[in-house]
This record gives C-alpha cells, structure tokens and sequence, in this order.
C-alpha cells in the first residue's frame, strides 16, 4: 500500500478512470495496491458492487485459462490482502463490512462510497440535458465530466472479460463526450479555441470520423477553408490504407458543403440570455437596474415585433392577388 497526500476530503471514492485505486477521505490519502491481480480484483469487485461475483468467475478475470492448482486458496488470500487495504471506520461509517464472503464467491458493498465513474457518468448525463438549451452550460459539464480522467480506464488492471468489457465500455463513453462537448464549443462560436484539441483527437484516433467532421467544422468556421479540406483528405487516406473504405456519407456531405460554402455550415446566433434566476436577482436595493433591464428586453421584443410586421408586409406587396 502507498500513501499519498490527497486534495480534500470526504468519504471514501474508488477511483477506476486511470490508475486503479481509493481515495481515503478521512485520511486524506490515496491507497493504491501494489500487484496487478490485486488492482484487477478491486476493479472487478467495484465494478460489479452490489452482485455476488461466483469464485470462477474471479479466477478467470486473475488468471484467465491457466489458473493456479489452488486457485480458491490463492483467491481467499488476494481478498484477505484487500481487505486490509479498504479504509477502516475513519474513511465509512462505523461497522460497514466492504468485502462479504459468500457460499459460492464474493460481493462487495460500496455502503456510503463512490466512484469516479458514476461521478463521470452523472455529470455526462447533465452535460448531455443541457445540450439542447444552453450549449455553454453543456461544455462546462462535460468538461468537468472529462476532467476526472486521469489516463485509461482501469489502467494496467485490465485483464478477464469483467474488466476489459467495461473498461472498454467506459472509453467509448469518454469518445461519445468529447464529441458532444466539441459539439457544444462550435455552437458557442468559438472554433479556434478548439482545432488544437481536436488535432490531438485525430491523431490519437484516426479512424473516428466524427472527430474529423468536427475539426473541418471548425477551421471552416475559422476562415480555413483549404485546411478544412485538407483534413477531409487525410481522413479518405488513413481509412482507405487502415481499412479499404472511403469515408462515410457525413464526412463526404460535409466536405462538399463546405466546397459549396453551404449557409448550414455558419454559426449558429448565440441564445437569448435568459431570464436571471431567483438566487442571481438584484435584491430591493437594485431594483432599479432590475427594472431598466426588463425595459431593455421589452424595447428588443418591440423592436422585433416591428420588423416582422415590416417584413410581412413588404412580402405581401409582393404576392399577387388571387380570386
């Protein structure tokens, strides 16, 4: 076991997005266990908390088809070595049992803890909510999201179905937020802050086509229009000599409307600012400026209602009577 100071405290949080391990937020600590076999029972048991994972089943995650001759033996003594690493009373309430020995195997109960891959996936789901409506709230989301990733999921520990499966799993869901939180940047108008990263993503998967779509998005949007085609050209390459295939047909819409300079390929108009919430309101002391800015947004309301009757009228000048 290593000791490590930890930022902050709390309760217990296992932490599966990089290096296998747990953060002890009574001590402050993180617990990292030393062997591979012991990361990779953890990642099984945490993963699947809750459930009986049977004897077999944990033999073959540790050592696949060539088990040891006591193979249970060897089990018991990696879960009794973990056992001594979970945090005791200090890092969970008092009395709480992590690791309970069944007829058949072992469970174990996450009681008041957490993992960094619920609060991933939780923080991903709003990100995703918020798409819709307020593109920046979005990308703030999913970066934070994001950010817990501390390098592969379940890193060096990946070694039976359990693990490998969702570890796989997990890593296409990082793949799916990126793509939504580069999504959410363009929506917000700003494409150069983004080409940089998204040259990253390219090079590090350079068969995933939504990264190029998205990185031919936003040098178009940038002023870069023979860059954009550029990428759309390396990516035809790198498919054709990986896999035999030209790119799909939303990369291949893509490159032709910019070609076309298609009027779908502009930014979108930032949103209206909303309404300020109830905790964010100007007490009585400013309810003054409260009340000039809902004239404000009342003369912009007006000033539209105007010209939409403007232009209806001007185009009903234009279309003939008809009897």
């Amino acid at each position: 076991m290593r000791g490590v100071p930890a930022h902050g405290s709390g309760g217990t949080e296992f932490r599966l997005l990089g290096p296998v391990g747990i953060r002890n937020g009574g001590t402050g600590t993180d617990i990292v266990p030393w062997g591979s076999k012991q990361r990779a029972l953890l990642s099984a048991l945490v993963l699947h908390a809750g459930r009986l994972l049977s004897v077999d089943q944990l033999t073959e995650e540790l050592w696949g088809d060539r088990p040891p001759a006591n193979a249970a033996n060897a089990l018991q003594a990696h879960v009794a070595r973990l056992r001594r690493l979970l945090p005791g009373p200090e890092g969970t309430v008092p009395g709480h049992e992590w690791i309970t020995t069944l007829p058949t195997g072992y469970r174990l109960s996450l009681g008041d803890a957490t993992t960094d891959v619920q609060h991933f996936h939780r923080l991903s789901a709003e990100g995703r909510a918020a798409a819709a409506g307020d593109p920046g709230r979005a990308a703030r989301l999913l970066r934070r999201a994001l950010a817990l990733w501390r390098g592969p999921a379940l890193q060096d520990s990946r070694y039976g179905p359990l693990c490998t499966g969702e570890a796989d799993r997990l890593e296409e869901n990082r793949l799916t937020a990126l793509e939504i939180l580069y999504e959410m940047s363009l929506c917000c108008a700003r494409p150069g802050e983004i080409i940089g990263e998204l040259e990253n993503l390219v090079a590090d998967h350079p068969l995933r086509e939504r990264f190029y779509d998205l990185l031919m998005l936003a040098l178009y949007r940038s002023g870069r229009q023979a860059e954009a085609l550029g990428v759309y050209e390396r990516a035809r390459r790198r498919l054709v000599e990986a896999l035999g295939i030209e790119p799909g047909p939303v990369l291949r819409c893509r490159m032709e409307a910019i070609l076309n300079h298609a009027p779908g390929l502009s930014a979108p108009a930032p949103p209206e600012a909303p309404y300020p919430a109830a905790e964010n309101r100007p007490g009585s002391r400013e309810l003054g400026s409260e009340i000039a800015w809902l004239r404000q947004r009342v003369d912009e309301l007006n000033r539209r209602q105007i010209a939409l009757a403007r232009r209806f009228d001007a185009l009903a000048a234009r279309t003939p009577p008809t009897f």
